[in-house]
């Protein structure tokens, strides 16, 4: 079986599990979550849930469904716990939760095939989702749940939806940073001028998903010159987009290319210490793309209606309203804002990419990081 690294960003607090009903069985490489809707009280299970699940939750919790629903999440368990919590709060339904790499998880049920457990995958892009989509793994999400979302946020064939928005940007240190010193474009990078200043999360999903996105919009030869321009001029390897806001915010590195909401969680968390802000390329450049998180349901979902459920559950306000003020995400649902601290969103940043035809990329795109040499 392959091995599914665990993501976070920070370790699990046991004792606010225990607390919750959550169980935890832990094995070398996986680790499954089981977020239990059963076993007490509606109102000791209201009582019993994390802060950050019960300012989600509206109202009591649910009596025992008698449902259980399985999800393989690329999501960090920090970031998508609470709302999964919640749901099986508010609904009555089990939840299990097999946490890991987006890209890796979905090599792992195309190995598993019609054997898996998966019953919903929530993945970080709808790249891998497409790459399941190609090998006949994926069922549909129902017309109900799919028109919650504007078109360009769900799949034409309904085989996976958007529900929460990350916009790429470039972090920098406001003392080391002149604001006539930001780049135009992300192709500037390249430049000179930038030598040894420019932090790249390069084995990181998101990256990895705006690079293949990056090759499909302007070729292979123009993205694989652009990263190679960049190690050559001293560009520094990070393992994730977090480290580097981090890095940044301390002076250790004076910028570097991330998803936006980690700095505004930074910035929440800290204050005036954190000296790190983002930037934000014109909207016509794919140095500001924007990324929407994806999911769906597998064929061989158990009870699909619960698993609809479950996905419906991500775009209510309450939800919606959690990725909006608790992660800093874009929301997605029809009818909801973005947090007001956010940019609005333009032109390249909204229905420019089209996301199915992606699944097969991302291969590709770990070869040229790897070749690269900014591992090194």
């Amino acid at each position: 079986m392959l091995g599914i690294p665990y993501e976070f960003w920070k370790p699990i607090d046991t004792l606010s599990l225990m607390k919750t009903n959550h169980k935890i069985i832990l094995s070398s490489f996986i680790c499954l979550a089981i977020i239990s809707a059963s076993c007490s009280s509606s109102s000791n299970k209201r009582a019993e849930l994390s802060d950050r699940a019960a300012e989600i939750v509206q109202g009591d919790c649910a009596k025992d469904a008698g449902k259980e629903v399985t999800i393989y999440s690329g999501r960090s368990e920090y970031l998508i716990s609470p709302i999964l919590e919640a749901f099986a709060c508010e609904s009555g339904i089990d939840v299990r939760v097999r946490w890991g790499n987006s890209t890796d998880l979905a090599v792992l049920i195309n190995e598993e095939g019609k054997s898996t457990e998966a019953d919903v995958f929530l993945s970080r892009s709808p790249g891998p989702v497409g790459f399941l989509e190609g090998n006949d793994l994926l069922g549909s999400v129902s017309e109900s749940v799919l028109s919650l979302v504007e078109e360009q946020n769900h799949a034409a064939s309904g085989s996976w939806i958007g529900f929460s928005g990350r916009k790429r940007v470039l972090v920098h240190n406001v003392d080391q940073v002149s604001p006539d010193e930001l780049p135009k474009s992300v192709f500037e990078l390249t430049d000179p001028k930038y030598k040894n200043r420019v932090a790249i999360p390069g084995t990181n999903g998101s990256f990895e998903d705006w690079f293949t996105v990056f090759r499909d919009q302007h070729g292979n030869e123009t993205a694989t010159k652009w990263l190679n321009d960049m190690v050559e001029n001293g560009a520094k390897y990070y393992p994730n987009n977090r480290s580097i806001v981090e890095a940044t915010g301390r002076g250790e590195i004076d910028m570097g290319l991330v998803n936006h909401y980690y700095n505004y969680q930074e910035a929440a968390a800290l204050g005036s210490e954190h000296r790190a802000e983002n930037y934000d390329f014109p909207s016509d450049d794919i140095g500001s793309l924007l990324i929407i998180t994806a999911a769906t349901v597998l064929a061989t979902a158990k009870d699909k209606e619960a698993s609809n459920e479950l996905i419906a559950y991500l775009l209510t306000p309450q939800a919606q309203a959690y990725f909006s003020n608790k992660t800093f995400e874009y929301p997605l649902a029809k009818g909801t804002k973005p947090n007001p601290v956010l940019p609005v969103l333009e032109a390249l940043e909204i229905g420019s990419v089209d996301f199915d035809s992606l699944g097969g990329g991302f291969e590709e795109t770990e070869r040229i990081v790897r070749e690269s040499g900014i591992l090194n």
